[in-house]
């Protein structure tokens, strides 16, 4: 019985070989900084501390998903390049180090947010010049990391040539590029708006659905035209 290795992407080969240090290292730091997102550190040791900390689940779940977006961002560029220059170190360790620092004030605003529907009572409330820096705050961190993931890509794509990049791997790496600025400027338009409203700076993220969903239509499509001459023009 013969098994069939499916390619991650198919229209992009990965050129990353084992796993290299670096990509352990960022490995172990993204699980360090799940790690300090925890409902709770101690073992509940009765009932209504249990719900206490079940409370806590929501804004734990939202901060993973945001985190774990950000460590399959990276994985995928890892494996699609396998760069190892100093430039990307050096970027790989400044990534580290925003999404490190910026873990507390993650779990600590969508906690504030869904505080209504979790009924967490020791929260203090919040007035309205801190709320401003807050999302101040979490704009920044979110900017600092797409802005690192542009980079990063532009980084690859200076070296399409010799990455040995196709056509395609060559586009998709631009649709790539131009996803992670599109998240990047969400995230300083927030910035700004923070500082007259708030409650307009969060929704400003919302903006990342119909984004995506018309970038990835028109992209997709040409991406496929693309993909099928490359693949005629092999087979001729």
């Amino acid at each position: 019985m013969t098994h069939t290795l499916l390619a991650p992407e198919k229209d992009f080969r990965w050129r990353a070989g084992e796993i290299t240090r670096l990509e352990a290292f960022c490995d172990v730091v993204f699980g360090f900084a799940i790690t300090l997102l925890v409902v709770s550190l101690e073992v509940p040791r009765s009932y209504s501390e249990l719900m206490t900390a079940m409370r806590g689940f929501l804004p734990f779940a939202v901060c993973f998903a945001q985190l774990v977006l950000i460590w399959f961002t990276h994985y995928r560029l890892s494996r699609r390049y396998g760069l190892q220059d100093t430039y990307s170190v050096v970027l790989n360790v400044v990534l580290l180090f925003v999404v490190l620092f910026y873990v507390y004030p993650l779990k600590f605003l969508f906690t504030m947010l869904f505080a209504g529907v979790t009924h967490i009572a020791e929260l203090e409330p919040v007035p309205a010049l801190a709320a401003s820096v807050l999302m101040r705050i979490y704009a920044a961190g979110f900017a600092s990391v797409f802005a690192l993931f542009v980079l990063m890509y532009l980084h690859a794509y200076r070296l399409r040539g010799a990455l040995q990049l196709n056509a395609v791997e060559v586009y998709e790496t631009l649709i790539s590029l131009q996803e992670n600025l599109a998240l990047m400027l969400i995230g300083v338009g927030s910035f700004f708006v923070a500082f007259w409203s708030p409650a307009w700076a969060g929704w400003m993220y919302a903006a990342t659905g119909p984004f995506f969903w018309i970038h990835g239509a028109v992209m997709g499509r040409r991406k496929r035209l693309l993909a099928s001459r490359a693949s005629a023009a092999s087979h001729s």
